[in-house]
């Protein structure tokens, strides 16, 4: 599925001036099966699941890349995306970002290419917070934040309408989710009742009579 929209994509794109281009020669949707193959061949199992490579360089002869031109820069960003689908369509995990680089080698002959591949770890997302009445800062982290009554919780508020293990932050890729723990009174964001829910920057949880503000992380620019 994730192949057949990349062709569909790039045909789009380039209003089929590019499969006219390469007709009886190297086609994209050729290096797009390579690629996803190698995600399948080096893939690991690890504690947060099955994990595969991020970062791809493509070479292609000389006269191919000639013969791409402009759509060069296009093809990676397609090839990028189709690795995303695969990901998806096969509860992959990455690193990182997915990063695809096109380039020539005067090795390769016309219509040959290889495409190799390596886990590159991402930049660590930028900290989040949750802002407490008393002014204190909670860091969200790797270890999920929950809120309650109970010593042990991350947050213990001491407030009766809150429940001993009320609500739980925690991270989920790049998102922030809030989760009722099937509390008595229930979890509320902006004013609505959620079971399980992205955090926004700004938004406001109540738990009980207590107000929890998230404030998220900025990335540099």
């Amino acid at each position: 599925m994730g192949l057949q929209q990349f062709e569909q994509r790039l045909e789009r794109l380039v209003e089929g001036v590019f499969a006219r281009a390469f007709r009886g020669v190297l086609q994209p949707v050729e290096i797009g099966r390579r690629l996803t193959r190698e995600m399948d061949l080096q893939r690991a199992v690890i504690v947060s699941g099955v994990l595969v490579p991020n970062n791809f360089e493509v070479l292609i002869s000389k006269a191919d890349y000639e013969r791409f031109g402009s759509f060069v820069d296009v093809l990676a960003t397609e090839l990028a995306e189709a690795a995303k689908q695969h990901a998806e369509d096969e509860n992959y995990v990455f690193l990182g970002p997915v990063e695809v680089s096109v380039g020539w080698s005067e090795e390769l002959s016309k219509s040959t290419f290889v495409v190799t591949s390596d886990f590159v770890e991402g930049d660590p997302p930028p900290p989040s917070w949750l802002l407490l009445p008393d002014g204190s800062r909670i860091a969200i982290e790797d270890e999920p934040i929950t809120i309650g009554r109970l010593p042990e919780c991350a947050i213990t508020l001491n407030d009766h309408n809150v429940s001993r293990r009320h609500a739980q932050v925690f991270r989920d890729g790049d998102a922030i989710i809030i989760a009722d723990l099937d509390s008595t009174n229930g979890t509320k964001l902006n004013g609505q009742s959620v079971t399980q829910v992205r955090l926004n920057d700004g938004d406001v949880i109540m738990v009980g009579t207590t107000r929890i503000y998230f404030e998220a992380g900025q990335q540099d620019n």
